[in-house]
């Protein structure tokens, strides 16, 4: 009877951890350009090239239009997203400029000791920028840059606005346009230092101008890189 009852979450977790590998491997072509934007992404070629059944591929091509790297259109498909032009990138940073600073100030008057931790840890789990330009490489710090952002968000305590930001997935499309190491990792880092430094302060303006700053070079950073249609 025991035997029985361990079958069903061993399997539930083998899928997981396969869905998961597969979720990793397709979205890192889409990161590193190897799936170009506007390339058809066929259910059936990558189950082929990534020698698994078509189900957790499905399952994570749905994820990925979720997430705002896939399109999918009726009777054609998928399709991988086209990267933000600059035009796109200024328009995304305006309205972060207009959000997130609000959100960090109203963080910093919420602050108490258990939100000033998870601020902490956030910063701890990223110590230093990782140097390599692919996503292998700098998938961490891109992660850290959608949580640090959503916990500001979270703390400010508006569902509202950081619902509105993670429909933007910000993070993913900047991240997709280039990343060049620790010149453009370590300005992050340090700026977000800064952020949770002014928000554990308990200081609102202190806060604000601090995410105003980070927006603004972040934006100058992105704008630099990006193409140049």
């Amino acid at each position: 009877m025991a035997g029985s009852e361990l079958k069903g979450p061993v399997r539930a977790a083998r899928r997981s951890v396969l869905t998961e590998d597969v979720y990793e491997r397709v979205k890192s072509l889409i990161m590193n350009g190897e799936l170009e934007p506007g390339a058809r992404v066929n259910i059936y070629a990558v189950a082929r090239l990534l020698d698994v059944s078509q189900t957790p591929v499905r399952e994570v091509l749905s994820a990925l239009e979720s997430e705002g790297l896939l399109t999918k259109e009726a009777l054609r498909g998928y399709s991988v997203a086209p990267v933000l032009n600059p035009a796109q990138v200024a328009d995304l940073y305006q309205l972060r400029l207009l959000l997130e600073p609000w959100a960090a100030g109203r963080a910093a008057e919420r602050i108490g000791p258990g939100a000033a931790a998870r601020l902490r840890a956030e910063l701890d789990s990223v110590p230093q920028a990782p140097q390599g330009t692919r996503y292998e490489d700098y998938h961490a710090i891109a992660a850290h840059d959608a949580r640090f952002h959503d916990l500001v968000a979270e703390l400010s305590g508006s569902p509202a606005l950081r619902e509105s930001l993670q429909r933007t997935h910000c993070h993913l499309h900047l991240f997709r346009i280039e990343y060049e190491g620790r010149r453009s990792g370590e300005p992050t880092l340090a700026e977000h230092a800064r952020i949770a430094e002014a928000v554990t302060a308990g200081g609102p303006e202190a806060a604000e101008q601090a995410m105003r700053d980070h927006l603004g070079a972040a934006r100058d950073r992105f704008l630099r890189m990006g193409p140049s249609t």
